[in-house]
């Protein structure tokens, strides 16, 4: 399951255009779909905190059923995610009207340059401080 799936259901209950239509209730989520949307929800916050002051105006995501992109800024991402915790499903939403591409990055643009930026982080710190919560691997010990 992706970021893509997590946000807006699977492609048999979702129209292309952001969100199920049907109508019907939907089961809630397992314990394990639920744990997998509160670990998006956190990973998108890193993400916005890193990425937004640089530009980024959100997640671009493929689309399987239209084989378009959707842009979704941070905010529409964040209120889908959270619906779907509530909810179990995701509502219909607007995409962003005439986006520029460049204004957004995949999921895993967004998460290799948080993984970057923890890198750098941890080369940075100073040595002799390797202590529990030093943000170093035991094997580096």
């Amino acid at each position: 399951m992706d970021a893509w799936d997590d946000a807006f259901g699977s492609s048999r209950d979702r129209d292309p255009d952001f969100g199920p239509d049907d109508g019907q209730g939907h089961p809630p989520l397992t314990m394990e779909e639920r744990a997998g949307v509160l670990d998006d929800l956190a990973e998108l916050e890193v993400f916005r905190t890193l990425l937004e002051p640089t530009g980024v105006k959100g997640i671009v995501v493929d689309c399987p059923d239209c084989q378009e992109e959707h842009h979704v800024d941070w905010a529409l991402m964040q209120a889908n995610l959270r619906q779907l915790l509530d909810e179990g499903q995701t509502g219909r939403h607007e995409p962003p009207f005439d986006p520029d591409p460049d204004d957004y990055v995949s999921w895993d643009y967004a998460s290799g340059y948080a993984d970057a930026v923890a890198a750098m982080a941890e080369r940075e710190e100073p040595t002799g401080r390797h202590g529990a919560g030093g943000g170093r691997h035991a094997r580096e010990d």
